[in-house]
């Protein structure tokens, strides 16, 4: 049995992945099991209680050698601890490519989409299946959030097409009012516990040159992503200690935590100390006033926050 698993802290397009993949691959005879690695957030939780179905399991213990296929990612840092001792049998993703090895040749799919939902549609299409409604609707509502419905500057002509096609397969009219209620959902944070709402949308990411490991650092990037923006701000005092609790915890250089409005398509980073401060400064060429940087239109953690910090990093950088 294959093992399909998006990343840690998943999101609604790593859960949605495994569980179409999965399927996909069993229609096609190769048998194969949907998996997580971590609990659920708001929205992802809305939209399998829409569908009427259950969350895949949480990925138990492989053993070394352990066939998987990974969906929505490809970086050791953002998958099970022991991924180095797994077999890597195939990927399909839409990040770049990170240090993924492989013991064997692999099948890889990777395409500069906005969801890894809109390759997923491709592979049907290219078997020559048709979509069922529970996959349609899984498919549909992951890019729906990739793409913040088409907000993301990740968006492309593909997955307005893919959204286009799956729309009346699984049965939604109207697809902004769905994106919304999704969004609704995102946006209902009520008490969760500080620490719970970094980690929901939360990465960690090596930067630096990989010849020379010495010099590599360790950043945790977190993404909260609402409609409500101001609750968020309310609580930034609490968010700012779990940001230095998890600093400690992971041994990170530096966290931050962006907080995105959807609606309005801005960013404003919660800055922990002036390590961060000089990042901000130095890498994106902003100020941080308490303790908050205004990032602007930068919504996009893969195409507009990772790349930049890449940059700065790079070996050579003056500002390093």
């Amino acid at each position: 049995m294959l093992a399909v698993f998006g990343h840690l802290n998943p999101d609604t397009d790593a859960i949605s992945a495994a569980l179409v993949y999965a399927r996909l691959l069993t229609r096609q005879g190769v048998e194969a099991q949907a998996y997580r690695l971590g609990d659920l957030n708001f929205e992802t939780a809305f939209v399998l209680r829409e569908l009427g179905i259950d969350a895949p399991p949480l990925l138990p213990q492989l053993a070394p050698g352990s066939a998987v296929a990974l969906v929505d990612h490809n970086e050791s840092a953002q998958s099970v601890s022991n991924l180095s001792e797994l077999d890597v049998t195939r990927v399909v993703d839409h990040h770049k490519l990170g240090d993924l090895t492989t013991s064997q040749p692999a099948y890889l799919r990777f395409e500069p989409v906005g969801c890894t939902g809109t390759l997923l549609l491709k592979l049907h299409l290219e078997a020559h299946l048709p979509v069922e409604v529970t996959d349609a609707k899984l498919m549909l509502s992951a890019i729906l959030s990739d793409t913040l419905h088409f907000r993301s500057p990740t968006t492309t002509q593909a997955d307005r097409e893919a959204v286009a096609f799956l729309a009346p397969i699984a049965g939604v009219a109207d697809v902004e009012a769905y994106a919304l209620a999704m969004f609704a959902a995102k946006s209902d944070l009520g008490d969760t516990p500080a620490e719970t709402l970094l980690r929901m949308d939360y990465k960690v990411f090596p930067f630096g040159d990989a010849a020379q490991p010495q010099t590599m650092q360790r950043w945790g990037l977190g993404v909260i992503e609402t409609t409500n923006p101001a609750y968020v701000f309310g609580r930034q005092a609490e968010l700012l200690a779990a940001m230095d609790q998890v600093k400690a915890e992971d041994g990170l250089n530096g966290v931050l935590l962006s907080v995105v409005d959807i609606l309005n398509e801005s960013n404003r980073t919660l800055v922990l100390s002036a390590t961060e401060e000089k990042l901000m400064r130095e890498a994106f060429g902003v100020e941080t006033v308490g303790q908050v940087a205004d990032l602007g239109a930068r919504i996009s953690r893969k195409k507009q926050v990772v790349p930049a910090l890449e940059a700065y990093f790079a070996p050579g950088t003056p500002s390093v």
